[in-house]
């Protein structure tokens, strides 16, 4: 039942452009949402442990971008949390994987596949998601 709620409250957060009722129901789902974060449309918080989720004031997360905090594999699940640093910016279509960290201040170029923590203040792009020059 728990991650029917889930869902529906995503759902509703994915295609509403209210910044507020948006960080609002995240938070009610267990999420930490710090002030003035950003969601853009259709992105997407993971369904099932939405509350292993922290992202800190002043983030953005970009248009159809991923969270994920957990990973079906073949022969067992893993779950870590996600945590979006002050100032960071998840462009549009990204995918985050469980367990990574994005740093404050960090850039994650739109479409990258982030399978590992991004540094304080560092531009990441591509699959999987690398440094780049500045």
């Amino acid at each position: 039942m728990r991650v029917t709620v889930n869902y529906l409250v995503i759902l509703i957060c994915r295609i509403s452009p209210s910044l507020r009722l948006k960080n609002w129901l995240y938070r009610r789902l267990g999420m930490t949402v710090g002030p003035r974060v950003a969601w853009g449309l259709e992105a997407t918080p993971d369904v099932f442990w939405p509350e292993l989720i922290t992202v800190e004031a002043d983030a953005i997360i970009g248009y159809d971008a991923t969270i994920l905090c957990h990973a079906f594999l073949q022969d067992e699940l893993r779950t870590g949390p996600v945590s979006v640093g002050e100032r960071a910016m998840i462009g549009a279509g990204t995918i985050v994987l469980p367990g990574v960290t994005i740093g404050p201040d960090a850039r994650v170029a739109a479409n990258s596949l982030v399978t590992a923590d991004v540094p304080a203040g560092v531009t990441v792009a591509g699959v999987p998601a690398t440094a780049v020059s500045p």
